[in-house]
């Protein structure tokens, strides 16, 4: 009995201690992980302003892109998904409070050479289906399945998507595939 008793209390004090640090730590990931809090540093400002103008964020299918789906790896690979968060993260925090160099150029370029296209085809996953460019479902094929020597990335062609300035908000608008009998 004495040895269940201990047993009940050593579970209870560890419920107790687990969830609220379990819930702190699940609320500082969700809360840190919108783009208002990425732009709430002045350095990430204009890459936010940049980013609401684009077709990440307006597009006529209604999604939105945020700043962890492509500067993130997928969250179900969970640890490489909380240490590239904590990388940058702490990054972010050093140049904010303690006036360290902040180059868009130079950190966008960083950004596209760590850049996978797994990254982009979390979101973009049927792109050999394009029936009305052919040209572009072409192109793709030449990236899924590539010939050795020839590896292309989805930001070599796709570089100037998003965080670039505007002063216009770019919409795709949806057009429905074409049916060539006047339907």
């Amino acid at each position: 009995m004495k040895r269940l008793t201990k047993a009940l209390i050593l579970v209870a004090v560890g419920v107790l201690v687990a969830f609220p640090l379990f819930s702190m730590t699940y609320y500082t990931m969700v809360r840190t992980s919108t783009p208002g809090f990425c732009a709430s540093c002045h350095e990430i400002r204009p890459a936010y302003d940049s980013w609401k103008t684009s077709t990440h964020v307006n597009n006529a299918q209604g999604f939105v892109a945020d700043c962890m789906d492509c500067h993130l790896p997928a969250p179900h690979q969970m640890f490489s998904f909380f240490y590239a968060k904590t990388v940058h993260g702490i990054k972010d925090i050093v140049v904010h409070f303690f006036g360290g160099p902040y180059d868009r150029a130079v950190n966008r370029e960083k950004a596209y050479a760590s850049f996978t296209n797994a990254q982009c085809q979390k979101c973009h996953r049927n792109l050999l289906y394009i029936p009305n460019n052919r040209g572009a479902m072409l192109a793709h094929r030449t990236v899924l399945y590539p010939r050795p020597g020839y590896e292309k990335k989805c930001v070599d062609c796709h570089r100037n998507l998003v965080h670039n300035p505007s002063q216009v908000y770019r919409y795709k608008q949806y057009q429905p595939p074409y049916r060539g009998n006047g339907v």
